[in-house]
């Protein structure tokens, strides 16, 4: 699925209008049915309603749904925010058109004496400013999101929470952004709403269709994609009759060091489990017994020293290594990496410890052979990028106070996602760069954000799947690009499965590998569907 900026969006709202044809007020009263019928179901029957409408086309679908809601017969009040800016022609006519009906009961608010007392009860539809912002709220519109927040009612929000803008939130104050429950997101979710930290302020996420011209779709570029399933479902088209192990390639990871065996066996599990046909581990002395006892049909690749990878094993059969899950950084390890840096010819996913000595030895970056496949997780990809010396917030933005409320700012999100665009790029690698939607940039500049996973995925050893699924897909001849997101894609919908079975707090990294295979089950079920085949 294709994502747009808030710029593109607008072109492609005014194409639909102009081709189909339809008129802007006519696709307001389409987009607020949409979002009416959802909600419809949602709520209560008949119970209290409150809708907060600003002076632009946000404010008009709240205008329109608030008709909707009251010729329902749900009790309807309206507060439509009053500045010095004008109504928008289509917020203007639903204004005069909820007026005329005189069903709901309507407020204006020209100051916070007009600020209603709010029940926490009554669920508030929010339609203050949508995806157009461009830059942070302050004054009266400020304060009434402020007191909307301090309310305790649930919030829906229409198409974005207020305040909050479509891609670069880099300086906003977080006091003044709506916390809503849902959000209602017209046609396809803003690249804010994939954000890691912005959940607290979107809740859940719901994609309304309200049926843009798809030829505007089709004709408008854009470097942001969600992957979909049915995408992820084609690149396995299923096993041959006639197969046999050599077919499906045959992978080599090296991990693992003293204390850290366990991230060598889920690596190795995952990647078997992966459809890899063949799977080497290369591993210290130590950790020899823990992964032939735990996983036996793994072969073995015993490096010579006792605790660490010290030396690299002959290469030429594999056709992928992935390099990293508790590997160590000693500095023996590190000479064996720079060897293998030099003298692989296959696929590399480099994680974990590989990424820590690629960090602590920019130099090294230049070594990485093209294609290769980096998955970093947020505090990894700062010191790749150079930013070490930035300071983590949940989200892994950079911490900054805003300079009149000194509240703590989370940004910087688009600021990273473009340094990940260009240090892709500049490499000429795919970056994975986990996380809630996790971004996944390649060397032509397009990034894909995952729409699977879960909160109880944030879990020791989790990491290490991702690794071996990866360099499973690697070994069996995907392209580093459709490996990375087929594997993420995987990894996280086998989350999910668990999750679902399990709980969220219970899951832990093993929960991913059994759920593996009803993941693969469930891609290919849908491929087949889609193609008439079930």
């Amino acid at each position: 699925m294709k994502i747009f900026t808030t710029g593109q969006i607008a072109a492609i709202d005014r194409y639909t209008i102009e081709h189909e044809p339809v008129t802007d007020l006519e696709l307001m009263e389409r987009a607020a049915r949409k979002m009416y019928e959802y909600l419809n179901i949602v709520f209560l029957s008949k119970q209290k309603l409150h809708f907060f409408a600003g002076t632009g086309n946000n404010g008009g679908d709240a205008l329109a749904m608030a008709r909707m809601f009251a010729d329902a017969d749900y009790p309807c009040t309206v507060y439509h925010l009053v500045t010095d800016k004008p109504l928008s022609p289509s917020c203007a006519a639903n204004l005069e058109r909820l007026r005329k009906e005189q069903r709901a009961v309507i407020h204006p608010v020209s100051d916070e004496n007009g600020f209603p007392l709010l029940d926490p009860e009554v669920p508030i539809i929010e339609g203050l400013f949508g995806a157009g912002l461009t830059r942070p709220l302050n004054g009266l519109p400020a304060a009434l999101v402020r007191h909307i927040n301090q309310s305790g009612a649930p919030v829906f929000s229409i198409d974005m929470p207020a305040g909050l803008m479509g891609e670069d939130n880099d300086g906003n104050n977080p006091e003044n952004i709506i916390r809503a429950k849902m959000t209602l997101t017209l046609q396809f979710p803003k690249i804010s709403l994939l954000f890691p930290g912005n959940e607290e302020y979107a809740g859940q996420v719901k994609v309304i269709d309200i049926g843009l011209h798809p030829d505007a779709l089709a004709l408008t570029e854009t470097p942001f994609r969600l992957t979909e399933k049915g995408e992820v479902g084609a690149l396995f088209p299923g096993r041959k009759r006639c197969s046999h192990k050599g077919i499906y390639g045959h992978a080599l990871l090296i991990a693992g060091s003293y204390g850290m065996a366990g991230a060598a066996v889920l690596a190795s599990q995952a990647c078997l489990r992966s459809g890899a046909g063949v799977v080497t581990t290369h591993l210290p002395t130590c950790g020899y017994s823990i992964l032939q006892a735990t996983s036996p049909e793994i072969l073995c690749s015993i490096d010579p020293h006792p605790r660490h990878f010290s030396e690299v094993p002959p290469l030429e059969k594999f056709t992928a290594i992935g390099v990293g899950p508790g590997l160590g950084t000693h500095p023996e390890t590190r000479r064996a990496f720079l060897k293998l840096l030099n003298e692989a010819k296959a696929p590399l996913l480099l994680d974990a410890d590989a990424l820590n000595l690629l960090a602590a030895e920019k130099s090294l970056l230049s070594k990485i052979p093209a294609g290769s496949v980096l998955t970093p997780h947020p505090g990894e990809f700062r010191r790749l990028s150079g930013e070490a010396g930035a300071t983590p917030l949940p989200g892994d933005e950079k911490e900054k106070k805003h300079p009149a409320s000194g509240q703590v700012i989370r940004s910087g999100s688009w600021h990273r996602l473009e340094k990940q665009r260009q240090l892709s790029q500049d490499l000429g690698v795919v970056i994975v760069l986990k996380g809630d939607h996790t971004s996944i940039t390649l060397p032509n500049g397009i990034c894909v954000f995952n729409p699977t996973g879960n909160p109880g995925m944030a879990t020791a050893g989790s990491g290490d799947v991702l690794t071996g699924i990866i360099t499973g897909l690697l070994a069996q001849g995907l392209p580093s690009s459709q490996a990375a997101i087929a594997g993420v894609f995987l990894h996280g919908l086998a989350g999910d499965r668990a999750a679902r079975k399990i709980s969220q707090p219970a899951l832990v990294a093993s929960d991913i590998i059994s759920f593996l295979g009803k993941a693969f089950r469930e891609i290919i079920n849908f491929r087949q569907s889609e193609n008439g085949y079930i």
